[in-house]
């Protein structure tokens, strides 16, 4: 099966049908066995994640009817029996459910991988391959991870780190492109990060090298300004020694 959780959540066979649910829990309950595709998950967290502190008594009874309603569902899309989707795709696994899956197949396991094999080039030097695999390990996403699926403590962990671990590859790949002299194109996007993280040094410094190499230098300087407006409103510090070098760089140089 094909799961992807970088987005709206999709468990599919190639080709197939759908296995998702529209029923909400069980829906909630897919997304958390997708997001942990590989690992058993204990029935005492499926439980926590659809009532978190206030489980009714029938709540066993009813994760294990969800667990049925999505092996028949699953069972539908990869066009196979109940009994073996228990067995070999969604089994019971002692005190969990673990939902089997190729790592090459789900999305956010291919995103990590593309994500450290480019950082691993930015490291190296290797500043076009980095951008190539940064590029499209981002490609990947839809949009906002498991944006339909309703959400409790734990797939709201697993949905903050996994847009913390992509707002740093965001950054990693643009510093690659930056590294190949793509400034002019960058200005745009960054403009809008440094407008949605207003706290957020690094994209601030990539603004405003970018905006310092395509010769907007007042531009530059306001933006370090703007940084230094926010922090000290919001947290009462100041930038940071590095991004205070930056802008005495462009200072001493324009």
């Amino acid at each position: 099966m094909d799961i992807g959780i970088l987005g709206p959540l999709t468990v599919r066979a190639r080709g197939q049908r759908q296995a998702v649910p529209t029923a909400p829990k069980p829906r909630q309950l897919l997304a958390l066995l997708s997001a942990r595709a590989g690992k058993v998950v204990p029935v005492d967290l499926l439980v926590d994640e659809l009532w978190e502190n206030a489980p009714p008594r029938s709540a066993l009874t009813a994760v294990r009817t969800y667990i049925v309603q999505l092996r028949q569902s699953i069972a539908r899309t990869l066009r196979t029996s109940t009994t073996e989707v228990a067995h070999n795709v969604l089994p019971f696994a002692g005190w969990g459910y673990r939902l089997v899956a190729d790592p090459d197949r789900v999305d956010a396991s291919v995103f990590t991988r593309h994500a450290e094999l480019g950082r691993r080039a930015l490291l190296d030097g290797d500043d076009a391959r980095a951008a190539l695999l940064l590029h499209r390990a981002l490609r990947l996403w839809r949009g906002p991870a498991l944006a339909d699926v309703r959400i409790g403590p734990h797939l709201l962990a697993h949905r903050t780190t996994l847009e913390e671990i992509r707002l740093g590859v965001v950054e990693q790949r643009l510093e690659a492109d930056l590294r190949l002299g793509r400034h002019h194109q960058l200005i745009g996007e960054l403009s809008g990060l440094v407008a949605r993280h207003p706290l957020h040094e690094n994209l601030h410094s990539l603004f405003i090298i970018s905006l310092y190499r395509a010769g907007h230098t007042e531009q530059a300087l306001g933006t370090f300004e703007s940084l230094c407006h926010n922090l000290r409103e919001e947290l009462g510090i100041d930038p940071s020694p590095r991004v205070r070098r930056l802008r005495d760089a462009i200072l001493a140089g324009s």
